[in-house]
């Protein structure tokens, strides 16, 4: 068993990424599954102390409600992947980035995208995280 915080070879372990995006936003759907506008009702794994809102970073797994779309989209609860926050995050390097909007992209559970293009730039950290979004995005900032 190794020490609390050693790193286990062969494991990667996901760098702390600031939350930006946290239940209740709405956030713009990036692909072309159909949907325009989507309601975060939750972020899958994510564990908080009590009455703390759950947020979502770059790379992380949501479930949202859609808002505006195609009328058979509308009020379907979905998974999405964040591919994009306004708020400032860190890289490992030292640069800061942040986005001009939060976007995300429509997926099945397993993580397979529903629409086959992406709009808009995609963050590095979603695209090492989801190799099938990387090979969907036409951009990867």
């Amino acid at each position: 068993m190794a020490k609390r915080g050693a790193k286990v070879s062969g494991v990667s372990y996901r760098l702390h990424i600031t939350p930006g995006i946290f239940v209740g936003s709405l956030v713009r759907v990036s692909d072309n599954s159909g949907a325009q506008l989507a309601k975060i009702i939750g972020v899958i794994r994510a564990k908080t102390v009590r009455r703390r809102i759950p947020g979502a970073a770059v790379g992380d797994m949501v479930v949202v409600s859609i808002r505006e779309g195609r009328p058979e989209l509308r009020k379907q609860v979905m998974r999405g992947i964040v591919i994009r926050q306004k708020r400032p995050y860190r890289r490992p390097d030292g640069t800061w980035i942040c986005f001009e909007d939060n976007a995300i992209v429509i997926v099945s559970p397993e993580g397979d995208p529903k629409g086959s293009e992406i709009r808009g730039p995609v963050a590095k950290e979603a695209a090492d995280r989801w190799p099938r979004i990387a090979s969907m995005a036409t951009m990867i900032v």
